[in-house]
């Protein structure tokens, strides 16, 4: 089996992951890969117990992987997913975070959880990406923002006042938001920036998209559930010359008026799930669902 590895940061509690991981490859004998960036900083703190691993550093390195396993929090995985892409590499997400609606394999499961990736006893879910088009975009805008996980947001720039999101729906028109701007979430980001907004959460395996408004000014608008084939196009009236567009945490500045056609990708990408940590786990879990500090 080959392995890729990749985190962003090294964390109090990287050790300690780092240990666990290389006694499970110790039993398995895994192909192990490590990128780049990520491979110096395990090295500077001497973490790979003198073993020396080869390292990828972008997604074309990638071919032939059997799965990537990824060290980090939410944010991480999604940074991950541009690795990936369209390979269906099936992710596992180690969480060495906060929260972790993505990276649900807490550090202390990796010896009871890991050894499942090699027996096949593992499921994966498949989850569904938004793509971005516009007048003027580039061919390949510096590689990674063609898709995004979570959602793509469009937002205010250099303003205090609110701007003006003309929406409509497979060509016809649906409203035109007054607010600091609006979110168009994936049943996977349906627990990230969305439900902060007051956005509901979607299973993931649901065949919808959530559009949610960030802080309307019309009270009256409500987030909306709508099918995952709809084409969203969205243009922003403002006082300034620009606005933000955001693909997950990747951000560009975008002329107001442009029309921006939002929709699903024809690839998804495949998150691994174990029998013991289902998304209804991680929800109840997670938002201390039926928790009770009176008893």
């Amino acid at each position: 089996m080959k392995i890729a590895i990749y985190g962003q940061y090294y964390k109090d509690n990287t050790e300690e992951i780092i240990d666990r991981l290389l006694a499970v490859f110790d039993s398995y004998g895994p192909h192990i890969a490590v990128e780049t960036n990520f491979y110096n900083a395990l090295a500077e703190k001497e973490l790979l117990a003198g073993r020396n691993y080869p390292v990828f550093s972008g997604h074309e390195e990638l071919n032939g992987f059997d799965i990537l396993i990824c060290i980090g929090g939410d944010g991480t995985m999604l940074r991950a997913a541009t690795y990936v892409r369209d390979k269906n590499i099936p992710i596992v997400g180690i969480n060495a975070g906060r929260l972790g609606f993505l990276a649900t394999v807490q550090q202390e499961n990796i010896p009871h959880l890991l050894p499942l990736l090699f027996e096949n006893k593992y499921k994966i879910s498949p989850r569904t990406l938004l793509t971005v088009d516009y007048d003027g975009k580039p061919e390949t805008p510096a590689g990674e923002l063609d898709f995004a996980l979570n959602e793509v947001t469009v937002s205010r720039k250099d303003t205090t006042s609110m701007i003006t999101i003309e929406t409509k729906l497979n060509g016809e028109y649906l409203n035109s938001y007054w607010a600091d701007g609006l979110i168009i979430s994936t049943p996977t980001g349906s627990t990230g920036y969305s439900l902060s907004c007051g956005g509901p959460v979607l299973m993931p395996e649901v065949s919808s998209l959530v559009i949610t408004p960030i802080a309307p000014h019309n009270l009256n608008a409500r987030p909306l559930v709508i099918p995952d084939d709809t084409e969203i196009e969205l243009r922003v009236s403002s006082r300034e010359e620009q606005h933000l567009v955001s693909l997950d945490s990747r951000i560009i500045s975008m002329d107001v008026e442009t029309a921006i056609c939002i929709k699903k990708t024809g690839f998804k990408i495949n998150l691994v799930e174990f029998a013991e940590e289902k998304f209804t786990d991680t929800l109840r879990k997670k938002l201390l669902w039926g928790e009770d500090k009176r008893n």
